[in-house]
């Protein structure tokens, strides 16, 4: 009975701090300014917080499997859609848990791969989340009422609300070669108009 409330309490912190690790994630990708923190200090934050989901998601894997009564094989937590119990649900979890794992390594591996490879796949955070959140909500019954049901509302309201502001925030904003070219006139611009001093002779 331990193997099975740890697992449930694993799984539902991990989809607290995956909740907060994307909400984290968009304030960073729009440089939205936290008072009492500076840029590099939630940079820091959201990565260590993707890290602790990581964590998180091994003890509830691992005392899935170690659980006598789930009866979830190691190959179900990594396959999605193989496992004989709620195959599509718990192959939902396995499709997040790969995803978060690809996020993960590319992440550490920035600067070999390079910053468009890792932003390619770190677009995958976006589909993570709800896979994670379906899984959590529909494995098992436990989150589909009461208290728990309350904080899964609250997690998809964040979200949903830290997607809008990315999208609402992005259509804004210029693209980036026009804001590149915007600033390159400026700079031209203010050359141009600054008066160029004749330099002085020795003497006077």
């Amino acid at each position: 009975m331990a193997l099975w409330y740890l697992g449930r309490a694993t799984g539902i912190c991990a989809i607290v701090l995956l909740t907060l690790s994307v909400l984290l994630g968009v304030l960073v990708n729009r440089k939205v300014r936290i008072p009492g923190f500076v840029g590099f200090a939630v940079t820091s934050i959201h990565r260590n917080v993707a890290l602790l989901v990581v964590v998180l998601l091994g003890f509830h894997i691992g005392s899935s499997i170690i659980d006598p009564y789930a009866a979830i094989h190691w190959m179900d937590a990594v396959v999605p859609f193989v496992s004989s119990y709620r195959p599509f649900w718990l192959g939902l979890g396995a499709f997040a848990f790969d995803l978060l794992i690809a996020i993960t390594i590319t992440s550490l591996l920035r600067a070999r791969i390079g910053a468009r490879t890792w932003r390619t796949v770190h677009w995958a955070a976006y589909a993570l989340w709800p896979l994670a959140f379906c899984h959590g909500l529909f494995a098992g019954d436990d989150l589909r009422s009461g208290v728990l049901l309350g904080l899964d509302i609250v997690c998809l309201l964040v979200v949903a609300g830290a997607v809008a502001f990315r999208v609402l925030d992005s259509s804004t904003v210029a693209p980036r070669h026009q804001r590149a070219q915007a600033l390159l006139d400026s700079e031209r611009g203010r050359l141009i108009s600054t008066p160029h001093r004749q330099p002085r002779r020795p003497g006077r």
